[in-house]
């Protein structure tokens, strides 16, 4: 496994190739389903003449390249606009999203002492505390660096662990912090999050407009499929990218958690318990969120968890349970 320094160079580097990924899979998405719309509008709306058949050949790559000009570039600078924001005010977001409170030193001494001492003993800053109202068991850490960092808890992780396997959870999510995971995650929900969200804006005032006019000209018809892409693309395709999170990024955690706590055995048990209470309700409708927490918080039978490729980013939990267990034999 590679080391905590190799880890973190990793995730930079991945996070720009993310960054970059985005646009242009997103690119090369909208072209090809724009030069089929346009390539079916021209053949089959045109007379069954040669001049006409002539014409079309011509014209529709320019149609589909004049149309494209446009979209792009403000699809572009929009998308830059909301990742900016993103990177700077998403960790507020997602856990608004997750219903989470934030607890203070003052309302919840335990919880804050426990995640303060472990900080300590990383030299990490000590993150946002929040606390989901959900009796399930699971947690997730956010943020674009360790000094603006939050980590979130359920409810029922804080009341159903013994006291040192909660030690292991929010080590394990301070080992995320520590190791630059959060960036990474942080800017793959953002970007998802921006391709459906606009989606949705567009298909609703795509539609909006058809109920007020019986006139669906091509403009109309563009904005549809504008609307459409976005949405595919945001529910699956981007998640493909999620494939540039490696794997091996809950081992790194995992190893770096017992380090921390010198007790790799009762995270191990922590995430047996995790295992079989996971789902958290508030994220059901938060999906891109569930490759942030601790083990799966979707439903089983949710269609984007299985799109998502949440399997693909997050190794068995039997598997992490296995390794934890060979590292406490050295002990």
């Amino acid at each position: 496994m590679a080391t905590l320094y190799e880890h973190i160079a990793e995730n930079k580097r991945r996070t720009v190739l993310l960054v970059l990924a985005f646009p242009v899979v997103f690119a090369v998405f909208t072209w090809i389903v724009f030069a089929v719309f346009f390539w079916f509008t021209s053949t089959f709306t045109q007379p069954d003449t040669y001049q006409a058949a002539s014409a079309t050949a011509s014209d529709w790559m320019t149609q589909l390249h004049g149309t494209l000009l446009v979209l792009l570039p403000l699809s572009w600078a929009v998308a830059v606009i909301w990742m900016l924001i993103s990177f700077f005010f998403g960790d507020k977001w997602l856990m608004s999203g997750a219903g989470a409170v934030r607890v203070t030193e003052a309302s919840q001494p335990e919880i804050y002492h426990l995640v303060e001492n472990l900080c300590m003993s990383r030299g990490l800053p000590i993150p946002r505390i929040f606390i989901m109202d959900d009796n399930s068991l699971n947690a997730f850490a956010t943020g674009r660096d360790p000094k603006h960092a939050s980590l979130a808890l359920t409810k029922g992780i804080i009341q159903r662990l013994e006291r040192v396997e909660l030690e292991g959870v929010i080590a394990h999510e301070l080992s995320h912090i520590e190791n630059r995971d959060i960036r990474l995650m942080l800017i793959t929900v953002a970007g998802i999050s921006f391709f459906t969200f606009v989606g949705e804006i567009l298909l609703r005032s795509s539609f909006s407009r058809s109920n007020r006019s019986n006139q669906k000209g091509k403009g109309q018809l563009i904005l549809l499929l504008l609307g459409l892409v976005f949405m595919i693309y945001g529910y699956v395709m981007a998640p493909l990218l999620r494939l540039a999170v490696s794997r091996t990024r809950e081992y790194q955690a995992d190893a770096t958690a017992a380090l921390m706590t010198r007790h790799p055995k009762a995270l191990a048990s922590a995430l047996r318990k995790i295992s079989s209470d996971s789902r958290v309700e508030a994220l059901d409708a938060h999906p891109s969120m569930a490759a942030m927490c601790i083990a799966n918080p979707l439903s089983k039978m949710q269609l984007f968890s299985w799109m998502s490729g949440l399997l693909a980013t997050h190794p068995p939990i039997e598997k992490r349970i296995a390794a934890l267990l060979e590292m406490d034999k050295g002990y």
